[in-house]
């Protein structure tokens, strides 16, 4: 069972590229948090979405000036739980590694493959813990978004989909795309920011889901060799504008009605219960209070 009470969930917004954008226009109180791990990525607004209460965070940090390597991801989650948040609705632009997941489409994603190499993916430095993260995303947040797709006309909405998380900046090689998307593999959509994320968000036991916005088919599938360079970005960003677009009517679809996140509990919310697996009396009582946000009721 969860620990969060079914009247005091807070939902907090995590965009970026296109979504942050949009994300960054939005008016309202504007929070400065600091954490052990640095200042999160941006500010966080507090902002009204249709008589729903939101904050949002811009996972690039204002002006996009972080690269996906370089996201302070365990400031962001840091920061977030510290301010309560109960379930993270995220969203990111991605390659689609599949015919039918057009440029535009939006993607409910249900798996992960991480493939990152220099990014901070734990708190946990100084102890054995160890979250169950086979389902990285959490199981009545998809359903609730899948329930507001339902709701939705002209916007195609995909109910699953494996995300490919690799480190870039740069993008796929064409032989590197092509194994993505081949049968060994079985990736869906290609992008470099769900991880360490997702993982994080497990470890703070807060609820995470994440809606993916294809802008393009990354580069197994060729492009007309007559096609002006200019032209190729003008159309990618293009499809980003529209994936933007039905994107938020997607969630602002979803916050009008929250009640399945109100009555039904997340596995995640007691992620920690049996994750813990040090013994509690060797870790240092400096480390437990430095992340007693995290799990200091595991050692009351």
């Amino acid at each position: 069972m969860s620990d969060t009470p079914q009247n005091a969930i807070k939902i907090w917004i995590v965009g970026g590229s296109g979504l942050g954008d949009v994300l960054g226009t939005e008016a309202g109180k504007t929070i400065e948090v600091d954490t052990p791990f640095g200042q999160p990525s941006s500010p966080i607004t507090l902002a009204d979405w249709d008589g729903t209460g939101v904050a949002i965070l811009q996972r690039h940090s204002l002006g996009h000036t972080l690269n996906p390597s370089f996201v302070p991801y365990r400031a962001n989650i840091f920061a977030l739980k510290s301010l309560g948040v109960t379930h993270i609705l995220a969203s990111g632009a991605t390659g689609s590694l599949r015919e039918e997941v057009a440029p535009g489409d939006l993607v409910i994603v249900d798996q992960l493959i991480d493939k990152t190499c220099k990014r901070a993916n734990t708190f946990y430095e100084h102890a054995a813990v160890h979250v169950e993260f086979a389902q990285p995303f959490c199981p009545v947040m998809r359903s609730w978004l899948l329930d507001a797709a339902s709701q939705l006309n002209d916007v195609k909405v995909h109910e699953q989909g494996t995300y490919i998380v690799m480190e870039g900046p740069a993008f796929s090689t064409q032989a590197e795309s092509i194994m993505h998307r081949s049968e060994a593999f079985g990736g869906d959509l290609i992008g470099m920011t769900a991880m360490p994320e997702a993982k994080l968000a497990r470890e703070a036991e807060i609820a995470y889901a994440m809606i993916a916005m294809p802008t393009d088919y990354d580069c197994w599938r060729p492009h007309d060799p007559n096609t002006n360079p200019g032209a190729l970005l003008e159309e990618i960003i293009g499809n980003l504008q529209k994936a933007t677009k039905a994107n938020v009517a997607l969630m602002k679809q979803a916050l009008r009605d929250t009640a399945m996140l109100q009555s039904t509990p997340s596995p995640a919310h007691s992620a920690l219960a049996l994750g813990i697996w040090s013994d509690k009396s060797k870790i240092d009582s400096a480390e437990i209070r430095r992340l007693g946000v995290l799990w200091g009721k595991y050692f009351d």
